[in-house]
């Protein structure tokens, strides 16, 4: 008996399904920024619904969107309800008031283009 081609177990999937995805995780962001004064845990949902949206197309959620989630307990962040955001040595380090955890973000691209705009 020969053996049988065995198919792939992570097919890729269609640029259409991916834009589709972005599309609809972006909007899933907007809803939890609307909803985040009425209800939290309905905004925390919505984050973790475009998750599990990006991880099963394989789309990474946008640099902007990923900023406004703890990577830690998943909560819709907002600056001055539930986290504070600091700049400590070139990063920025945003503390999440629900877990308690810190998340660093350089911020090296933003300086070096205020540099150079401030020589010309």
């Amino acid at each position: 008996m020969a053996k049988q081609k065995q198919q792939k177990r992570y097919a890729k999937r269609h640029s259409e399904h991916a834009s589709i995805a972005l599309e609809r995780i972006g909007i899933l962001f907007s809803q939890a920024a609307e909803m985040f004064n009425r209800d939290k845990a309905l905004s925390n949902r919505y984050v973790s619904l475009a998750r599990r949206i990006s991880m099963k197309y394989k789309v990474r959620i946008p640099s902007e969107l990923k900023r406004r989630f703890c990577k830690h307990c998943l909560h819709y962040l907002v600056p001055g309800k539930n986290c504070a955001i600091r700049l400590k040595d070139h990063s920025i380090v945003c503390y999440c008031k629900d877990c308690g955890k810190a998340s660093r973000m350089p911020y090296s691209k933003e300086q070096k283009a205020k540099r150079l705009k401030n020589r010309q």
